[in-house]
Formats: structure tokens, sequence, C-alpha cells
């Protein structure tokens, strides 16, 4: 398969309403800009984004909140974004939070094609209600660990390369 493609438009081509994505980076390092951009621009909407954070109000997924693109945000990280902070409050958008290294895990597991994974992280809390927790022997003493679903995108970046 051919993973190399013109420019950031031939990559989000198949992209359309309702989708979920995978965006990459940390912060707003590395994250893929052009991509965030054509998307934008080809105005999909109902889009489940998972991703370190939500950007910031005119950077990053930020730009796709301004446009209301964004039905569902899921991330670990979520400040210095009045939008996102204004949807959220209105309930115009859904939001999960995910520990950082839960999300990069799941992220992980479906790349790898495992289905779920088991984390300490939220044992005991409110993340727990409603999910498979099971002990296991750690050192020799036995903990208890949440199962985390990995995640199921239609479209993870990197998106295809961009060809030079």
């Amino acid at each position: 398969m051919n993973k190399s493609v013109k420019n950031a438009e031939e990559a989000i081509r198949d992209i359309g309403d309702n989708a979920t994505i995978m965006l990459g980076g940390f912060g707003l390092c590395g994250i893929p800009e052009n991509s965030i951009t054509a998307l934008v621009k080809k105005g999909v909407k109902g889009l489940t984004c998972i991703s370190n954070n939500a950007g910031v109000d005119d950077f990053g997924i930020g730009l796709m909140l301004q446009t209301r693109q964004v039905k569902k945000m899921i991330s670990s990280y979520v400040g210095e974004n009045a939008e996102f902070e204004r949807q959220l409050l209105s309930g115009e958008l859904e939001v999960e939070l995910i520990p950082q290294g839960t999300l990069a895990t799941r992220c992980m597991a479906a790349g790898y094609g495992m289905p779920a994974i088991f984390t300490p992280a939220g044992v005991g809390t409110e993340i727990a209600i409603g999910k498979e927790v099971r002990k296991f022997v750690v050192d020799g003493e036995e903990k208890e660990f949440l199962m985390e679903m990995a995640f199921d995108a239609d479209f993870a970046e990197p998106l295809p390369l961009l060809a030079t």
C-alpha cells in the first residue's frame, strides 16, 4: 500500500462526518497542523478526537472547536482553550478525560491490535464505574487493575506521509 500523498487535503480525503480520529503530538508540539487545517477547510462535522490535548483557541484542535466540528474530545489535558471550556460547560461538547499514561497505552494497544490494557490508574474512582476490575499478583502482592479498551479510531495520525 502506498502511504505517500501529495498534500494534506489528499491525506484527509477519506475522513467524513462522525469519524473518530487519533491526532498525534504532545501539547502543541508535533501536531498535524496541515491536516487539521485541511479538516477545517473540508468542514467535516461530528468528529470524535482522541489527542493528548484540545489545542488552544487559535491553534491545533482549537481551530476545529471554533467551527463546531468536534462533538467529543478524548484527552488528558484540556486547559488553555476558552472555546473548549465554553462548549463543555454549555453541554455542546462531550469530554472524556483520561490519565496521560492510559491515553498513550490505549493508543499503543490499538496500533498493536490488542483489544484492551490493564492499568492501576483509576481503580477505586469514578473512572472505574461500569468497568471491569481484575486482580493480579505483582511482586508477590495482589493488586487491582482497571481494564481499559484500546481505542477504536477510524483514522490515526500520522496520516499518510506527504510526498517530498
